[in-house]
């Protein structure tokens, strides 16, 4: 009988032992769903906006260029419109061209702006929304060349390009000869110097690069004709659709326009 009650009395410790733990698991489990946090652009309960990074290259005035310590121009402007529209901080990350498609697909920035041309080769990897701006790509040559006046007569001559832009994609089409810069100012550089003949660039940034400088001059006839858009991740397809939305009212209202108008006078 002994041998019996003792039984009882271990196995009823052990249930209450049991239930104890059980308790305790499930109140840390409460504890700490009510302290998590949601980290991909979620509000918090402080009531904060959500943060759209948008991923650029400050090296295509009037579309992105550095004043002072601030990037400004027609794509920031654009962006910081759209971040208004759907109620978020906009950021601006400041990279290498060719690194913002990279930077979109490994989650370090929401969206790209930088003067971006939607092409075969980056819809592979990322989705575009609506285009919210018409460009074309310029030539820009030595103020005393005359043997270059049209896109025809670059055909085996030397190109210059910014690393992974349009221009550094087309100008492969008209000559094996093509000099990759990091930025538009150095392939400029290069054609005021005579080391290379010709560099192709979009046309806004090929004005600015041209401005003031005696050495360089910007051929009439378009190198291509393209359109810009913003460049998204394509798992984020709902940001795509709400980004449209954005431009739609933003050309609607003539937001766009006076922004372009701002920084492109002509």
């Amino acid at each position: 009988m002994k041998k019996y009650l003792k039984s009882i009395i271990a196995i009823a410790a052990i249930s209450v032992m049991t239930l104890s733990l059980a308790a305790c698991g499930s109140n840390k489990t409460t504890e700490e769903n009510n302290n998590t946090t949601t980290t991909e652009g979620e509000n918090t309960t402080g009531g904060e906006k959500e943060t759209l990074v948008v991923a650029t290259n400050a090296e295509f005035p009037p579309y992105e260029y550095y004043e002072g310590q601030d990037i400004v121009g027609i794509d920031v402007e654009i962006m910081k419109a759209i971040g208004e529209k759907l109620g978020m901080e906009v950021t601006i990350e400041d990279m290498a061209f060719d690194s913002i498609i990279p930077a979109i697909q490994s989650g370090k920035a929401d969206i790209g702006a930088a003067g971006m041309t939607v092409t075969e080769d980056r819809l592979a990897n990322v989705d575009f929304t609506d285009t919210y701006c018409h460009a074309s790509q310029a030539i820009i040559v030595n103020a005393a060349n005359e043997e270059i006046k049209t896109a025809a007569d670059l055909e085996g001559k030397t190109i210059g390009v910014q690393l992974g832009t349009t221009g550094d994609m087309y100008a492969g089409d008209v000559t094996e000869n093509v000099e990759r810069y990091n930025k538009g100012f150095e392939a400029a550089m290069a054609v005021a110097q005579g080391k290379i003949d010709a560099v192709v660039i979009d046309d806004q940034v090929a004005k600015s690069l041209a401005e003031g400088n005696a050495d360089l001059k910007v051929l009439e006839e378009p190198f291509t004709e393209e359109d810009y858009a913003i460049a998204v991740s394509k798992d984020n397809t709902e940001l795509t659709e709400k980004i449209n939305a954005a431009l739609v009212e933003l050309k609607e209202d003539g937001t766009i326009q006076s922004i372009i108008d701002k920084y492109i006078t002509e």
